[in-house]
C-alpha cells in the first residue's frame, strides 16, 4: 500500500494510475483527517455506476420474469423470429 498526498497525486496522476493497474493500493491523504483509497473498477463495477444502464437491465429482468421473451427458432435467420 502506498500513501501519498493529494498534491503528489495531482502532479503525477499517470504514474499512480499505472501503479493501480499493477494492483498497487494507493491512499491519497488530504489534510490531516481525510484519506481516500484509489482502486480500479472491475468491468461489472464500472457497469453498475451507470444509472441508465441499470434501469434498462432491471426492466429487461422484469420482462423476462413475466414471460415477455422471444424464442429464436432459426439461428440462421434471426430476424424472422424477431419480427
Amino acid at each position: 500500500m502506498l500513501v501519498i498526498s493529494s498534491k503528489e497525486f495531482r502532479n503525477n496522476q499517470k504514474k499512480y494510475f499505472d501503479l493501480l493497474d499493477t494492483n498497487v493500493q494507493i491512499v491519497v491523504q488530504r489534510g490531516k483527517d481525510k484519506a481516500y483509497l484509489l482502486t480500479p473498477l472491475s468491468d461489472a463495477e464500472a457497469l453498475s455506476t451507470n444509472p441508465a444502464l441499470l434501469e434498462r437491465v432491471k426492466a429487461a429482468e422484469k420482462s423476462i420474469e413475466s414471460g415477455e421473451t422471444i424464442t429464436i427458432t432459426d439461428p440462421q435467420n434471426i430476424w424472422a423470429s424477431i419480427l
